[in-house]
């Protein structure tokens, strides 16, 4: 038999030891309203067998608080539990408060095997040995400072999502009324004059000439513009009454995003890991000139795309302690910008997206986009990237890159962004190389001519 071509060589690993790594561990299967937990403890006499406790718990805290009793009563060394939709946050929260080492584990994990019987009990009795071996790999839960920060970020983001889909719901209202003025100006959102022209509609104005002159004269299309995209409207009055309880929403939406952003603010210049070091060495949410470290919302918002309000709801996906992240592949793993290999003989399928924290991997994306009118390394990357990638494979690749930098800026405090530059790339290609390889196809083209370069004078 043939020598394989590509064959791997033989390599020597060294395994983990699965042999009993817990003596006393518990395993819950959580439900909506109770969940049943399995206590895995040491034989009662000598030479004797393991020891299983299987109860049902109801989904209280005090029943829970008096679960974490009798735990700790037992010597429980660990206690592990599925990651069901919500469920599991009263069962992590009040056991980790007790003293417990608690770990939430992926339900891919702790699948029970195939053929064998499933019930809510065995369930918990798989995870219960499953933890007392060693074979599960926790799940990233923040502390409970960077838990309700993410609070606040997500609620953030969500008004956000709302506001916009008002917006849109007041742009259809108004195409259904014939009112093109959002072909007019660059953005009904962002433009003051397209939302001045929609208070004086609202408030009963159909005058094209006057509902033009309120406008900015710099605006995309003019007065005349604007004038003519109003001409011939069909606006009723309950258009202008829709129009009204649209701009009330919007406003109380802004109202809201603008409270939450200092909630947001507050709550991280709280946490000590998040400040700054002033000049005199003293910690403090704004060090001032002369900074010794910068605070780290600061620091992350001198990527190039990453903004300040950006940069703080990156905090509150990833906390500030990178230690629960070995390396920099570790948080772009759990973030799912690194594909899932799909290899088996012979046959390398198409890696498939991994799957991790949804908002990350938006936030990064987000940054990615930021970046790309940018005179900058990531910006031209993502130029490079998209002439052979589609753009959302390119966005991944640079959002990769930019969490990859995210890790060393919050692992070193210290540390701050430098940009390589645009010419990046261009300086590190290896010129000779490239030469060969353009001369090589042009004697392809012309063999029988002699190509040679001469130096210019």
């Amino acid at each position: 038999m043939g020598h394989r071509k590509g064959r791997i060589p033989a390599r020597l690993v060294e395994d983990e030891e699965y042999q009993l790594r817990h003596e006393r561990v518990a395993g819950i299967d959580v439900a909506k309203g109770k969940a049943d937990v399995c206590t895995r403890l040491p034989p009662a006499r000598e030479g004797g067998r393991r020891v299983s406790r299987t109860e049902e718990v109801t989904a209280t805290v005090a029943e829970v608080a008096a679960l974490a009793e009798r735990l700790l009563a037992d010597g429980v060394e660990l206690v592990s539990m599925e990651s069901t939709s919500d469920y599991w946050r009263i069962w992590f929260y009040v056991l980790e408060a007790a003293g417990l080492d608690v770990q939430l584990v992926n339900s891919s994990q702790s699948r029970q095997l195939a053929g064998r019987p499933k019930t809510d009990r065995l369930d918990a009795q798989w995870l219960a040995r499953l933890t007392e071996m060693g074979l599960l790999r926790p799940s990233f839960v923040p502390p409970a400072e960077i838990r309700a920060l993410r609070d606040l970020t997500r609620t953030r983001l969500q008004l956000v999502h709302d506001r916009t889909r008002e917006w849109q719901r007041l742009e259809k209202l108004l195409e259904g009324a014939l009112v093109k003025l959002s072909s007019a100006v660059s953005s009904l959102a962002r433009v003051k004059s397209g939302r001045v022209i929609l208070e004086a509609l609202a408030d009963g104005e159909r005058d094209p000439r006057v509902l033009a002159g309120l406008a900015a004269r710099q605006v995309r299309a003019g007065r005349a513009g604007i004038e003519a995209a109003l001409e011939g409207m069909q606006f009723g009055d309950h258009h202008g009454r829709l129009t009204r309880v649209h701009l009330d929403h919007i406003t109380f939406l802004d109202r809201a995003i603008a409270a939450v952003e200092d909630d947001i603010a507050a709550a991280l210049d709280a946490i000590p890991a998040a400040q700054g070091i002033d000049a005199a060495g003293a910690r403090s949410p704004d060090p001032g000139p002369g900074a010794a470290v910068l605070p780290a919302a600061e620091r992350l918002a001198e990527i190039p795309g990453v903004s300040l309000d950006l940069a703080r709801a990156i905090i509150a996906e990833t906390g500030l302690d990178m230690t629960r992240f070995r390396t920099a592949g570790h948080l772009v793993s759990w973030a799912g910008l690194a594909p899932v290999a799909r290899q088996s003989g012979p046959r390398r399928r198409k890696p498939r997206k991994g799957q991790g924290d949804s908002y990350l991997r938006c936030y990064c994306t987000q940054a990615a986009t930021g970046a790309a009118t940018t005179d900058t390394f990531l910006g031209e990357r993502l130029r490079r990237l998209s002439r052979r990638l589609d753009g959302s494979r390119a966005r991944c690749a640079v959002g990769r890159s930019i969490l990859v930098i995210i890790w060393h800026l919050l692992a070193n405090p210290e540390a701050r962004y430098v940009d390589l530059g645009p010419g990046w790339h261009a300086r590190k290609l290896d010129t000779d190389r490239r030469t060969r390889s353009l001369l090589n196809q042009l004697r392809a083209l012309h063999p029988d001519s002699e190509i040679t370069i001469t130096p210019a004078a």
